[in-house]
């Protein structure tokens, strides 16, 4: 791969390369969609927003589309990307894994599970989580994968050390469970439930509206910047927990830290956009591919990779079956499927089958 070589010869250029990637996905995600807009209308609105327009008019309908559907979107979109990417390079560390991803031990489907308790069981939730509407969401997903990580990792856990291979059997085992629970909230909803139960569980950015964002994107934004300063003791971790250890890493402490931000953020994003899958796995596996395993690159440039990709995949589901809108989490699941099975070909020829 010449552009892998060359990066890793000089991995300071992977960040701008990203970055600007990810710059031209939003750009592109607030230009296109149902209507097209000019990039001479969406200056003038931003300049409006910000006081630099004052003589010529801005249009109206564009300034509509921007400020109701495309502006929170794409942020939305954005900060799920960057918080699944950090929370899958992460988890990647922690367990010093490629194939490890928050989905595949059980925080999405957790979170999952906890949402759809929320949706359904209004009253319950309310009882239990006496929080602003807003706000219950976000935080019962985020119980919920700390809950399901929780679990996973002391089933993992086995002669001192943490097993792989218990990890995902138990993160199997724990997706099922939650998998039950989604089904007996949808087997208990109403109409109306039903079909928000439908939408949010394929992974869906129409519900990004001003005024309803803020919780979510509070405790994504908590844990993307969390998970970035981690990059020093988790490039230790790569090393072994013992040698970690003696390095001055307090591993027990890490191991806390890093579960509870990776349950913020998905918590928040599955609230937010339901259970994305595939992004924790793929964007920073490629930026390692990419630039090597130093953090100090792997964990923004999985950010930035992740909203990049996020923002892509949204604004497919949003035009390629004009009028309706295809979930974002199928656009996502039929590229990262195919990824994932790729990695587990590449595993076993190298002999990592285990």
């Amino acid at each position: 791969m010449i552009l892998g070589d060359t990066l890793l010869r000089q991995p300071t250029r992977l960040l701008p390369l990203l970055a600007g990637v990810a710059a031209v996905s939003a750009v592109a995600a607030v230009l296109f969609g149902g209507v097209t807009l000019g990039l001479a209308d969406v200056a003038a609105v931003f300049g409006d927003w910000v006081g630099l327009v004052e003589s010529d008019p801005v249009d109206p309908a564009a300034q509509a589309v921007l400020e109701v559907i495309r502006v929170p979107r794409v942020l939305l979109a954005c900060c799920v990307g960057a918080t699944l990417g950090v929370g899958g390079a992460v988890m990647q560390a922690l367990f010093r894994n490629p194939l490890a991803d928050p989905s595949l031990i059980g925080v999405s489907a957790g979170a999952a599970a906890a949402v759809a308790v929320t949706i359904v069981l209004t009253e319950v939730a309310g009882t239990l989580l006496p929080l602003p509407r807003a706000w219950q969401m976000p935080v019962a997903a985020f119980l919920g994968g700390l809950v399901t990580t929780a679990a996973v990792y002391a089933l993992a856990q086995g002669n001192g050390r943490t097993s792989v291979a218990g990890m995902l059997l138990a993160g199997i085992a724990l997706n099922a469970v939650a998998s039950a629970v989604v089904g007996l909230m949808s087997y208990l909803s109403d109409d109306q439930q039903l079909r928000q139960l439908s939408m949010w569980s394929m992974g869906s950015l129409g519900s990004a509206a001003p005024g309803t964002l803020t919780p979510a994107l509070t405790l994504m934004l908590v844990s993307t910047l969390g998970g970035v300063l981690l990059w020093r003791p988790l490039n230790l971790m790569l090393l072994g927990e013992a040698e970690a250890f003696h390095l001055g890493v307090a591993v027990d402490r890490l191991k806390a830290v890093a579960v509870v931000l990776v349950a913020i953020g998905v918590g928040a994003s599955v609230a937010a956009a339901g259970p994305v899958a595939f992004v924790g796995l793929v964007a920073p596996h490629l930026v390692r591919l990419l630039g090597g395993s130093d953090h100090r690159l792997v964990l923004p440039g999985a950010a930035l990779l992740g909203s990049a990709m996020v923002c892509l995949a949204d604004l497919v589901a949003r035009t390629v079956v004009l009028p309706a809108e295809m979930p974002v989490g199928l656009v996502l699941a039929g590229v990262g499927g195919p990824f994932f099975v790729g990695l587990l070909i590449v595993a076993r020829r190298r002999g990592d089958w285990a």
